[in-house]
């Protein structure tokens, strides 16, 4: 058995691209637009020829989709959780979690999918901001 792509439905295609794209550093690697179904389906990876995860735009959906929540969450490990996460709050994303044990984060998407970023290899010292930060939100 062979893992291939997580799908989450969105509901502004350009803010799920840039929260994925540019401010998380997923890369698109294929689309493909249903003009008869009237949906678009983009897959994102952390690079060509990794797991995907497979974003589905339904041209025509009005109201948000059921809360995020209930599907989990998507994770990721990261080179330097602390950078990670400022990058993320410098762009104006929300740090719903903050990394105060230097180890895990919780973000969410435009569409309030749950991100889960984990500091690759042993957790970093405690540091500010991040050690005294509150949680906010649910993530």
């Amino acid at each position: 058995m062979q893992y291939l792509h997580t799908m989450i439905r969105v509901r502004d295609l350009n803010a799920a691209l840039r929260f994925f794209c540019d401010q998380l550093g997923l890369v698109e690697t294929r689309r493909k637009d249903h003009d008869q179904g009237r949906f678009t389906l983009v897959f994102l990876a952390t690079e060509p020829g990794a797991p995907e995860i497979e974003l589905t735009y339904n041209w025509d959906q009005q109201e948000p989709y059921s809360e995020g929540r209930n599907f989990g969450h998507l994770a990721y490990a990261v080179d330097d959780i602390y950078a990670t996460c400022q990058k993320l709050l410098d762009s104006g994303v929300a740090i719903l979690r903050p990394p105060r044990d230097g180890h895990m984060a919780f973000v969410r998407s435009p569409d309030q999918i749950s991100v889960e970023l984990l500091q690759r290899g042993a957790p970093l010292p405690p540091a500010e901001p991040w050690a005294s930060m509150a949680n906010q939100g649910t993530w």
